[in-house]
């Protein structure tokens, strides 16, 4: 990382022992990055602040980019704001669950014949490819839509979990299985990188269509929320 120019290290439900020896010794000359390393006991919690969360994946799944791609598309996809690069133990990856929650996904096409990278080589790789980009752009414009912040993951999510709770509400998702819609919906919607004045839209939104679903059906409604969003 700090080879990359990259300080910034969360660590999710990391297990102890980061202050031993040997891990003061596999980083030697980059302490500051190890000692100033953050723990999230959830990756939502370690993301929430960034605009765009991109996972990484030994699989080529459908609509991954390359580690080259993501770079040049690294500007757009944060529009000014924090990119968090999510990786996986070397072992297993990133659960399906913590790839949901990832805006994009990224692969390196290895050769078949021998696919699996180790954690380190994944990580110097991708800040490699972002440090190279950062290089050929240096100079070029940053920021939201109209020079507005982009809105943070964080709060992206509280909007997916609106749209969920809406989308139950009037019949669009099904109730046994609403996460693969979700993951598109989160995709899309990183994709056209909101600001936050528009979460909060989208949010007031989803709240409006969550009680009309609800008056629909006969329920006792709540009080109508529109305009809470305002």
């Amino acid at each position: 990382m700090k080879n990359m120019g990259l300080r910034t290290l969360w660590l999710v439900e990391p297990c102890a022992g980061l202050d031993e020896p040997e891990a003061r010794s596999l980083a030697y000359g980059a302490w500051d990055v190890l000692d100033g390393a953050q723990r999230a006991a959830s990756l939502l919690d370690a993301v929430s602040g960034s605009v765009a969360v991109v996972g990484t994946t030994g699989r080529d799944v459908p609509g991954a980019r390359t580690a080259r791609r993501m770079a040049a598309d690294a500007r757009e996809l944060a529009g000014g704001g924090a990119l968090s690069l999510v990786f996986g133990p070397e072992a297993s990856g990133l659960t399906g669950a913590e790839m949901d929650l990832c805006h994009s996904l990224v692969h390196v096409p290895t050769d078949p014949g021998h696919p699996s990278l180790n954690l380190a080589q994944a990580v110097l790789l991708l800040a490699y490819e972002l440090r190279l980009a950062a290089l050929e752009e240096a100079g070029a414009p940053t920021g939201g839509v109209g020079g507005e912040p982009r809105a943070a993951a964080g709060d992206l999510e509280q909007a997916v979990r609106d749209l969920r709770s809406a989308l139950l509400e009037v019949g669009y998702l099904d109730p046994a299985s609403p996460d693969r819609v979700l993951t598109e919906l989160r995709r899309l919607l990183a994709r056209g990188g909101p600001t936050r004045r528009e979460v909060v839209l989208l949010r007031g939104l989803a709240r409006q269509v969550a009680w009309a679903g609800r008056v629909a059906r006969g329920g006792a409604g709540s009080d109508n929320p529109r305009g809470s969003e305002r």
